[in-house]
């Protein structure tokens, strides 16, 4: 069965381009949704995975409307190719039941692999950098439970602001609030 897969990631777009490229293929069902592909858990996509069945294929615009990161594409494909269904992209002309797809989709996965290591590695490099230059103390301060709730009673008694708190504990208003949720405060 031929199976397609269509989305777009807010109301406002149009999903026509996709939907007249994909027809060509004598699609026999359609999913189409619009969500961010910022993860797996789409309704329709959800939906695709069940009820796809060994033989069927999956045909897509672009990869970009199945998953928005390499290593979700390449366990998407895995887990497709694992079923005995095959995943056909148009824009990229990969189709994964042919050696040649098979063979572009490790090289996309090795090409991520590989930016992300360097990326990685220019992260360590710029912390660094900040780092002997005092400009770059870390991620996250590390605030006392009890100088929280402390704070936070007199926040509460009216004898501080959250910003004047956030203030004295060294961290943003956000930062705060985020902190007093975690700790069943507010």
């Amino acid at each position: 069965m031929n199976r397609a897969y269509v989305r777009v990631s807010t109301i406002e777009q149009n999903e026509a381009r996709q939907i007249k490229e994909l027809e060509q293929h004598n699609i026999d069902v359609w999913y189409q949704e619009k969500i961010s592909g910022k993860n797996t858990d789409r309704p329709e996509f959800k939906k695709m995975m069940e009820e796809s069945e060994p033989g069927d294929v999956i045909y897509i615009h672009d990869f970009s409307r199945l998953a928005r990161s390499t290593k979700d594409l390449l366990d998407i494909v895995e887990t497709l190719n694992n079923r005995g269904i095959h995943l056909v992209s148009n824009k990229e002309n990969i189709d994964t039941s042919t050696a040649t797809g098979k063979l572009m989709l490790t090289m996309i996965g090795a090409i991520n692999e590989f930016e992300r290591v360097n990326m990685l590695e220019r992260q360590r490099e710029g912390i660094e950098i900040a780092k002997s230059s005092g400009k770059y103390n870390g991620r996250f301060k590390d605030i006392s439970i009890d100088d929280l709730k402390s704070g936070y009673e007199a926040y509460k008694n009216g004898h501080m602001t959250k910003t004047l708190l956030a203030k004295k504990l060294g961290i943003t208003r956000s930062t705060l609030d985020r902190k007093l949720r975690e700790e069943s405060l507010i």
